[in-house]
Order: C-alpha cells, then sequence, then structure tokens
C-alpha cells in the first residue's frame, strides 16, 4: 500500500492505523505527527500541492479534505486514474465513519473499527443543549479577528464537551470576523484562544476582552487552548474529547 496524505491529522491517522513510512509516501509540511512522519517526502503544501511529485510517489490512495485541498488537484488525480478519498467532516459525530472509511481504503479495517469505535465511546453522553456550560468563542484568526462557530469541526468538538458556542453569523460560512459588538450581542462569557491557526497570546485575547468591556458589557475571561486538539480531527478526535486541554 502506497498513501499520499494532504490533510495533517489524516496523516497522524494513517500512522495509528498500523502504516509506516514505506507505505505513507507522501506528505504536506504541515504533517508533523507522529515523529516517524518527518522521514516521509513533502509533496507540497495542503493549498499548494505539486501534482508531478504527488503522481511520482506512485501512491494507491491520495487522502484529500474538501475545504483544505484544492478541487483542481482532486480533478487532475481523479483523471490521471488515482483512487481519492475526501474527508468532509463538520462535526465529531462523523468522524467514525471516516475512520472505518480509511481503515478499509489502506488495508486496515480493524484498526480502522477499533478507532472508530474509541472515538463512538467518548462521544457518548454529550450534554444537552440545556446542560451546556459557559457562552464561549473559539478565536482562530487575528488580522482580521476570526472564530470557528458550532456548524464547523472545531466548534461542535467543544459544544460535544459541554461548552456553549453561539453562532455568531448563521448566514456566514462557519469562521465569522469577529467583533466586539459581536461578542456582546451573543452575551459571550469567554474567549478560547487557539494556538493554531493563528498562534494567539494571552494578551492579544485581553485587548479583546477590554474592547468588549469598553461597551459596558462585562469582561470576558480568556483561556490558551491547543489549536490541534481543536481542529485534527481523526484519530486524535476521541483523546481530544477525553482529555484535559478543552474541558469546561
Amino acid at each position: 500500500m502506497r498513501v499520499v496524505s494532504l490533510v495533517p491529522s489524516l496523516t497522524e491517522t494513517l500512522f495509528d492505523l498500523g502504516l509506516g513510512v514505506n507505505e505513507v509516501v507522501g506528505r504536506t509540511p504541515w504533517c508533523i505527527h507522529p515523529a516517524a512522519a518527518h522521514d516521509v517526502p513533502v509533496v507540497g503544501g495542503t493549498k499548494t500541492p505539486n501534482l508531478n511529485k504527488i503522481l511520482g510517489a506512485r501512491p494507491e490512495v491520495v487522502i484529500l479534505d474538501r475545504e483544505e485541498n484544492p478541487k483542481a488537484v482532486h480533478d487532475a488525480l481523479v483523471e490521471q486514474g488515482v483512487r481519492v478519498l475526501v474527508s468532509t467532516v463538520e462535526h465529531p459525530a462523523e468522524v467514525p465513519a471516516l475512520l472505518r472509511e480509511l481503515g478499509e481504503a489502506v488495508g486496515r479495517a480493524e484498526d480502522g473499527e477499533r478507532l472508530a469505535k474509541a472515538t463512538e465511546a467518548a462521544l457518548a453522553g454529550q450534554p444537552s443543549a440545556e446542560e451546556r456550560g459557559p457562552r464561549v468563542t473559539p478565536m482562530i484568526w487575528h488580522e482580521p479577528l476570526m472564530a470557528v462557530g458550532p456548524r464547523r469541526y472545531a466548534g461542535a468538538l467543544l459544544e460535544a464537551m459541554g461548552w456553549t458556542v453561539p453562532d455568531l453569523d448563521p448566514e456566514g460560512n462557519g469562521y465569522p470576523v469577529v467583533t466586539p459588538e459581536l461578542l456582546v450581542e451573543h452575551r459571550i462569557e469567554g474567549l478560547l484562544l487557539s494556538s493554531e491557526p493563528h498562534e494567539f497570546a494571552l494578551e492579544e485575547g485581553e485587548a479583546i476582552a477590554d474592547a468588549v468591556e469598553a461597551l459596558g458589557a462585562a469582561r470576558p475571561w480568556c483561556r490558551l487552548i491547543d489549536g490541534e486538539a481543536l481542529t485534527w480531527f481523526g484519530s486524535r478526535t476521541h483523546r481530544s474529547l477525553e482529555g484535559a486541554e478543552l474541558q469546561p
């Protein structure tokens, strides 16, 4: 089996399924977990994959993500007769099916089932909307200020863990541009400051809180969180749900 992955969290998942560096034959520079992945050749970035390098790796399967990777690369690979698996995860509840599909695709069905069941167990007993805790906004970008909402994986993950993540822009794409006025309107109690894709400093969050307070509203608290635990889906999902990094 020869697999190229252009999705960092799924590169990690391939190794967790039991594949090694002789089977994972292409990655992006951001595919940094586990340590063994560093021995896999880079075939371009998530947004700028090199089609010639991908084809040169002679993959039997190429792993893409609908949101992260260019459709033109997907289409070119299909035209060349390469099997392509595209992830479309927007909620942690969709991860078990992906793990089973990925396990089947790379000849590790039993391992895919094992990881899927671990994820389902971690998802069991999700709190209802009435049981969720503080109203928070997970901040992911600084200029412009951007957050992730509950209709995307990261926001849905936080809600599954017991936070309340209001949808700041129900008509938008799930990644709202944030203003102090919006935070006041939605009665945001806390700001979760992600370490990626922008590595927030606590001071940046406190500046946002200052602006909210200046409008006469209650000052939101700020907390730094692990961006990989927040956004990397796949084999990491159950560890994120079970871990302390994102817990209310």
